[in-house]
């Protein structure tokens, strides 16, 4: 069996540089349009519901029933879980790119944010909304695809 260990570490390094990477991020005049942390993980598999097997029973993720996993966490202005999830090798989700990755970034206002790429010339591929929040998608200068999410808004705390 292939020692996966490398490809984890390897992962969870540059999860952890990204997350360092937003945590240091220039202030920015704007009160809202602005990443707030890492909303998923997604890499595609050969198999993937072996892999996420492997990721249950040896590193102990506790998989939802459609097969990934949400680790939760509760901060303040903060997404409300980090995705992880595994795609048929095959997959077209992230197309146009090539990667066998993408990272869901999620944002506090994605109309703001969007607006800021604008003025960047960056442009959307796609919109869309659904019961789990508002997406957008990017592609970064090597051709990565970016996934951009607004989570639906939680209520405030008594």
């Amino acid at each position: 069996m292939m020692n996966m260990r490398p490809l984890l570490m390897t992962g969870l390094c540059a999860v952890a540089i990204l997350l360092a990477g937003v945590a240091r991020a220039a202030p920015d005049d704007a009160a809202t349009g602005r990443i707030t942390g890492v909303g998923g993980v997604f890499f595609k598999a050969k198999d993937p519901k072996a892999l996420a097997a492997w990721y249950r029973d040896v590193l102990g993720l506790a998989l939802e029933p459609w097969g990934g996993a949400a680790l939760r966490y509760d901060a303040p202005n903060h997404p409300p879980a980090l995705i992880w999830g595994t795609f048929p090798a095959t997959t077209k989700y992230f197309e146009p790119s090539t990667a066998s990755f993408m990272i869901n970034y999620a944002v506090d206002d994605l109309d703001a944010f969007l607006a800021k790429l604008k003025a960047k010339d960056v442009t959307p591929l796609k919109r869309s909304e659904d019961t789990t929040g508002r997406f957008a998608w990017i592609l970064d200068p090597e051709g990565n695809k970016i996934e951009l999410w607004e989570p639906p808004k939680r209520p405030a705390a008594p």
